[in-house]
């Protein structure tokens, strides 16, 4: 009974296999020209459309009247024009003074005695600042003009004798050189006596005064100056040019220098270009003088823009409006074409940027109808509606 069994299960499982071979038999058959009578359709439909396409196109041109009205897209344009382009480096600079004056001892300085300036007076060039310590040269100059008394009166003496032809000419001589040597000696006390004066050496305002009565000057201690004189007639401006610009930043540029604080704008040119860069900043320096300017201190922080560039009747346009596809840079232009406007690409080489314009090399010419709104999503040949911006 069980081999019975076996064998009607045996011979079940045989017939449902073989139907279920022959149902994925025919559901792939299904398949497959299910798909091939898709792409053919598929075909045909794209056949009938560029049929339909070539008939309106040909009936278009044999009857206008019959073209379908397509959706236009409204756009604002603006004429392009040819003008002077001019490219600016924009950087910050700072203001300085050429005539900034570290007050310093022609000897090895001394102790203050007394102090003639205060810290922000004006002061004018020669004025005495300092009186230093000149105990010892005062005691050197007495002693000095004793001993001077002393050797002229034995020259006289001397002298004297030589006339009634007493004594010897080499003793005449030994009482002369000894009143020069006095004198020498004398003048040299006196023109150090005379350090223990300190004078400006410039006009200006004393912007440091660093130095009390009872201190040693010494004219800088260490980083600091005791007493800085500014003149702010003659002030400049110092800007950092990064090493790139080397080759386009040269005496005589051109600058345009505003101070944000004073609220004033000057224009003027590069007075100093330096020749060494920097090894740490790698840059070089430019130096342009400034009118005096009360409103003018130096260490003012000032906006900078060097002309490095300048391009006559040059296109330019919105930077905005310059796009990209894989042929390379286009813009878009309002064209009129049988009486109606579309958009129309083309291509453009660019130029120079500067802020929110950028040159046009080629590829545009002047009257152009460029498009600066609604350009965004256009396509070349699509119908469009003009307004002036």
């Amino acid at each position: 009974m069980q081999k019975i069994v076996n064998i009607v299960l045996f011979g079940s499982a045989l017939f449902l296999a073989s139907c279920g071979a022959k149902t994925d038999a025919t559901n792939g058959g299904d398949l497959a020209a299910k798909k091939a009578q898709l792409e053919e359709l598929k075909k045909q439909q794209q056949k009938i459309g560029d049929d339909i396409t070539k008939l309106e196109t040909d009936i278009a041109k044999l009857d206008p009247s019959s073209a379908k009205t397509e959706k236009t897209k409204l756009v604002s344009v603006d004429s392009v024009s040819t003008g002077t382009f001019i490219h600016y480096i924009d950087l910050q600079g700072l203001v300085a003074s050429e005539d900034i004056s570290y007050v310093s001892p022609r000897g090895q300085g001394g102790l203050v005695k007394q102090v003639f300036v205060k810290q922000g007076e004006q002061v004018r060039k020669g004025q005495q600042l300092l009186k230093l310590d000149d105990a010892v040269y005062l005691k050197n100059l007495q002693q000095a003009q004793t001993q001077l008394t002393y050797a002229e009166d034995l020259y006289r003496r001397q002298k004297n004798l030589w006339d009634q032809q007493i004594g010897t000419e080499l003793q005449l001589v030994q009482a002369k050189q000894n009143v020069d040597q006095i004198n020498d000696q004398i003048a040299t006390i006196k023109e150090q006596w005379s350090m223990t004066n300190i004078y400006a050496d410039v006009s200006g305002v004393a912007e440091q005064v660093n130095v009390r009565v009872g201190e040693f000057f010494a004219g800088v201690v260490g980083q600091t100056p005791q007493i800085a004189i500014v003149n702010n007639d003659r002030l400049k401006v110092r800007v950092q040019i990064p090493e790139n610009y080397a080759d386009r930043i040269n005496t005589g540029t051109k600058m345009i220098v505003t101070f944000p604080d004073a609220n004033k704008t000057i224009n003027t040119t590069a007075s100093v270009s330096g020749k060494v860069i920097d090894p740490n900043s790698r840059s070089f320096y430019v130096d342009a003088k400034l009118p005096s300017d009360r409103d003018l201190r130096p260490n003012q922080v000032a906006l900078v823009k060097l002309q490095d560039y300048v391009a006559t009747n040059a296109i330019t346009i919105p930077v905005n409006t310059l796009q990209t596809d894989e042929k390379g840079k286009f813009v878009l232009v309002a064209a009129n074409e049988n009486g109606r406007w579309i958009a129309k690409k083309k291509a453009v080489e660019i130029g120079q940027l500067y802020s929110n314009l950028i040159e046009i090399k080629s590829g545009l010419q002047n009257g152009d109808q460029i498009i600066t709104d609604g350009y965004q999503g256009l396509f070349d040949g699509q119908p469009i509606t003009v307004t002036a911006k």
